[in-house]
């Protein structure tokens, strides 16, 4: 088992260093590995080249023979053992934005900590598009976001409802609720991971005739939040994000005075997982952390597909 992952994961990231540090082996040990593999299929298998490990035409010709057979074997193995927490060990891949970092991994942590020791979480920043394409290679376990029009290969479990709210200093919100002519007014911070500065917020002020100013885009919600703290700017934000850590900041929260729709936040998985008693067990954690009625830590169910559609910026 641990040679066809050698070869897949080395095929897939082109870095032996990279296969090493996810499969929990040193590098002499995947340099061990691929020279097995080459003596059994009498062949290089990969050429080394400054950007990494090129595969060559019999190797790129056996990974998705090879990622066939590792799925049927991993399902056999969660299909014959048993999964104590207490006992189990091994590496969770969980891709996620840092707005839904900053609300799931805090508790999820506490409580795989408490109850499974051995196990880490590792937590790789992608986005959604990116997210569901590492889901169906088998590179992430469980990803966490808004998603649609997944496809048949993925299996969602919706877990809260996301809104939006306006942060800013105390004494650039006002102690009034704030009119849609002073949310236009004043300089705003975007969220935005492709570095645009419009969002859909742009679209609803421009459809009743008014604009606004945006000063800076930024990638993540972190840096949109630091930065509001020490200037005049706003930003609209996700709502349970800002409940957090706005305070701890010492910035004030009031409604956006624009509609927007909430959407759904979900954990996606792979059908080939879909028996998976690991995944299963932390959907459950992520279940009672969000207080969701869709799933419990003992009985998780397959609802129905997430059709609300939202843009990934914060407005």
């Amino acid at each position: 088992m641990t040679l066809l992952l050698i070869i897949l994961g080395v095929v897939r990231s082109r870095k032996a260093s990279t296969v090493a540090l996810q499969l929990g082996l040193t590098q002499s040990g995947v340099s061990q590995g691929l020279k097995r593999l080459r003596d059994i299929f009498y062949d290089d298998l990969f050429l080394r080249r400054p950007h990494g490990m090129e595969p060559t035409a019999v190797a790129l010709a056996l990974e998705p023979r090879i990622a066939a057979a590792v799925e049927h074997l991993r399902g056999a193995l969660v299909g014959a053992r048993p999964f104590d927490p207490a006992r189990a060990e091994g590496v969770t891949r969980l891709a996620a934005l840092d707005a839904v970092q900053a609300e799931i991994v805090p508790g999820l942590m506490r409580r795989i900590c408490h109850a499974a020791p051995g196990l880490q979480l590792s937590v790789l920043p992608l986005t959604r598009r990116a997210a569901m394409e590492a889901l169906n290679a088998g590179e992430a376990d469980l990803a966490i976001g808004f998603f649609w029009d997944f496809g048949d290969s993925l299996i969602s479990h919706p877990l809260y409802r996301q809104g939006f709210t306006v942060v800013g200093q105390p004494s650039v919100i006002g102690a009034q609720p704030m009119g849609l002519a002073r949310y236009a007014a004043l300089p705003h911070v975007l969220v935005s991971p492709g570095g645009e500065l419009r969002g859909v917020a742009d679209q609803a002020l421009a459809a009743q005739g008014l604009s606004r100013r945006v000063v800076a885009s930024v990638p993540h919600f972190f840096p949109a939040l630091a930065t509001v703290a020490k200037t005049a700017c706003i930003a609209t934000l996700p709502d349970r994000l800002a409940a957090r850590y706005a305070p701890m900041m010492g910035l004030q929260q009031v409604p956006p005075p624009l509609e927007r729709r909430s959407f759904t936040v979900a954990a996606l998985r792979h059908r080939r997982n879909a028996q998976d008693a690991r995944l299963l067990w932390l959907l459950g954690l992520l279940a009672q952390d969000q207080s969701s009625p869709a799933i419990s830590a003992r009985n998780v169910s397959i609802p129905s597909p997430v059709s609300d559609e939202v843009s990934t910026s914060s407005g």
